[in-house]
């Protein structure tokens, strides 16, 4: 679907797992306590993590100046990271907001944690996460709504409902 639309997908978490597991790097211990703890990795390691990320996918190909970024920003600090950054050298177009009962994803990481091998995919840090969610993450999309930027989709139905729904949305975005 993102390649239709000529956007490339970059993962906040999947990046930051894989810097993680990376030997030698300098902030894999440190990641991993914050991902077990449920708590928000540091902005200048998301950040410079994202835009090697871009930079590279760019340097590679011109035409693929389009990022989904998946993950990010999930605090106020991470915004003013982006913003400090990436000003003037990337533009948020909109936010795709899946919004699900708490219950609902936990129930549903629960189930992924059984093959994962996630360590955060347990009840204990899938609470913290909610716990984080709710103080840090839903004012940064409250303030994306005021700008008129929230797409939501409504991730309580089924996969196929939902993805309909993201293609609509991708459909008017471009």
């Amino acid at each position: 679907l993102l390649q239709k639309y000529g956007y490339t997908h970059l993962s906040a978490g999947d990046l930051l797992r894989d810097e993680r597991k990376r030997p030698g790097s300098q902030y894999g211990e440190l990641i991993e306590n914050y991902i077990k703890e449920g708590e928000i990795v540091p902005v200048e390691i998301t950040i410079s993590l994202l835009k090697r990320a871009m930079d590279q996918t760019m340097a590679a190909n011109s035409q693929k100046n389009k990022f989904l970024i998946d993950g990010f920003p999930r605090n106020e600090d991470n915004l003013q990271g982006w913003t400090k950054t990436m000003d003037g050298k990337a533009d948020v177009s909109f936010v795709l907001f899946f919004d699900c009962d708490n219950e609902i994803c936990i129930g549903r990481c629960l189930e992924r944690g059984k093959s994962s091998g996630r360590s955060d995919d347990n009840r204990e840090s899938l609470e913290k996460r909610i716990h984080t969610y709710l103080q840090s993450t839903k004012p940064i999309i409250d303030l994306y709504e005021k700008m008129g930027k929230v797409r939501k989709v409504d991730a309580s139905k089924s996969v196929d409902e939902v993805f309909e729904k993201v293609v609509q949305i991708f459909d008017k975005e471009g």
